[in-house]
C-alpha cells in the first residue's frame, strides 16, 4: 500500500471510530511533499469541512515558534542563554529552598528552571484559560511559589516558555507577537500564525474525546493529562486581545503556515538562525537530565537520542513535540523527513494510536 493510501486509511478510520473530528496531514521527504492533505470537519455541527488554511489554536506548537525568536535575539546581540532571567524580569526571583537561585535563560528553554505546569488555585495563569491578566502579575505570583527543583538539576515540562515570552517582549522593546513576526513569522512568509485569529471564519472549533466520542469544548472545558494533570481549555482565549500573549501555548495557526515552518527547521532554519546557533539548538541540551528513557531535550523540542529506548523508528537525532489542542510534529534530518499531524480534538490528535499509526506508515514507506 502506498503511503498516501496508508495515511487515508490511517485518517478515515480515526474519524469513522469517533476519535478525530478534523484535522491535516502533511509530509516531506528531501523537500519534496509526499503527502498534504485535510480531512473531516472543522466545525461538526454546522457541517464545515476542514481545509489546508484552516486557522487551529495552536496551544504548545507555539513554543518552537517563541523559542526560535529567542535564538534570533541572541543571534541579534540582544539576549544570552546565560543572562539571568531577572536581569530582564526584575520580579522574577522564584526561590527554592530558602534560597533565590539564578535561572537562565538556557534553563527555560530547556524545561529545566524547576517550574512546572500544574499550578491550579494559586492564580497562575498557564495560557490556555481565558484569564485578563499580563505578564508581571502573572509571573510575579510564580515567582511567589517555591521552585520543584533546584535549575539544572532536573526536567519537568513547564510554564517557562511563557516566562520566556515575557524575556522576550522586554528585550524586543514591543509585543511578544511582533518579535515572533519579525525573527520567525515575517520571513517565511506565515500569513496566518499569530496570537490573534486573522480570519474567524477560518477558525476551527475544538473538540475533547470522550468514551461517548469526541464533544463540542466550551469555555472551561476540563481534561486530565497522562500525569493527572487538570487542563482547562478556553477556547475563546484566542480573541482575548487584553491578557498576556503565551509564549508556550498562545498561537493560532493554519496546517500549510507551521509545515513552511517546520520545513525551514528540517534545512536548518537557514533563513531564522546562524549556521551554529542552530546546531546547538537542534542538539541534546539537558546532559545526564532524561526527559523519558531514549529522549533528551534540545533548545526548543523533545530530541531522541536512544530510538530503542524510546520505542520508535525515528532517527537519533529527531526532533519534536505537540500541542494539546490536537497536534503533532517531528522532523527528522537525518532522514530528511518533515510530518505534521494537525487536528481539532484532544487528545488523540496529540498522542497514542493514531498518531503512532501515521509515524509508523510514514517509516514504513522508506
Amino acid at each position: 500500500m502506498s503511503l498516501s493510501s496508508s495515511i487515508d486509511q490511517i485518517t478515515a478510520t480515526a474519524m469513522a471510530e469517533g476519535r478525530i473530528v478534523g484535522g491535516a496531514v502533511q509530509v516531506s521527504l528531501g523537500g519534496e511533499p509526499v503527502y498534504r492533505k485535510s480531512f473531516g470537519l472543522a466545525d461538526r455541527e454546522a457541517g464545515t469541512p476542514t481545509a489546508l488554511d484552516t486557522i487551529y489554536r495552536l496551544a504548545s506548537v507555539t513554543k518552537p515558534m517563541v523559542s526560535l525568536t529567542a535564538l534570533a535575539l541572541c543571534d541579534a546581540g540582544k539576549l544570552s542563554l546565560d543572562d539571568a532571567v531577572a536581569d530582564h524580569l526584575p520580579y522574577f526571583t522564584p526561590k527554592y529552598q530558602g534560597q533565590t537561585p539564578t535561572i537562565t535563560i538556557r534553563h527555560l528553554l530547556t524545561h529545566t528552571a524547576g517550574l512546572g505546569y500544574n499550578y491550579g488555585g494559586t492564580g497562575v495563569a498557564a495560557g490556555l484559560r481565558d484569564e485578563t491578566i499580563d505578564f508581571e502579575t502573572n509571573f510575579t505570583r510564580l515567582a511567589g511559589l517555591e521552585l520543584h527543583f533546584a535549575p539544572g538539576t532536573a526536567w519537568e515540562y513547564s510554564v517557562a516558555i511563557d516566562v520566556l515570552g515575557a524575556v522576550i517582549a522586554n528585550v524586543y522593546g514591543n509585543t511578544l507577537e511582533a518579535a515572533v513576526h519579525h525573527y520567525v513569522t515575517g520571513p517565511l512568509g506565515m500569513a496566518d500564525t499569530a496570537f490573534h485569529v486573522t480570519d474567524a471564519g477560518r477558525l476551527s472549533v475544538n473538540y475533547g474525546n470522550t468514551p461517548a466520542g469526541p464533544e463540542r469544548m466550551g469555555d472551561s472545558y476540563t481534561q486530565r493529562d497522562e500525569q493527572g494533570n487538570e487542563l482547562i481549555y478556553s477556547p475563546s482565549r484566542a480573541f482575548n486581545l487584553m491578557t498576556f500573549q503565551s509564549g508556550g501555548a498562545g498561537m493560532v495557526g493554519t496546517p500549510d503556515d507551521l509545515f513552511t515552518f517546520f520545513e525551514e527547521v528540517r534545512r536548518g532554519a537557514p533563513k531564522l538562525l546562524k549556521p551554529e546557533t542552530f546546531r546547538l539548538a537542534a542538539s541534546p541540551q539537558t546532559g545526564a537530565v532524561d526527559r523519558v528513557p531514549g529522549c533528551k531535550f534540545s533548545l526548543f523540542s523533545d530530541i531522541i537520542v536512544d530510538p530503542k529506548l524510546a520505542n520508535t523508528p525515528e532517527s537519533p537525532g529527531t526532533l519534536g513535540w505537540g500541542g494539546v489542542y490536537g497536534h503533532s510534529w517531528f522532523v527528522d534530518r537525518t532522514r530528511d523527513l518533515t510530518v505534521l499531524m494537525m487536528s481539532n480534538t484532544a487528545p488523540a490528535g496529540v498522542n497514542g494510536p493514531y498518531v503512532d499509526a501515521i509515524r509508523d506508515a510514514v517509516y514504513a514507506s522508506l
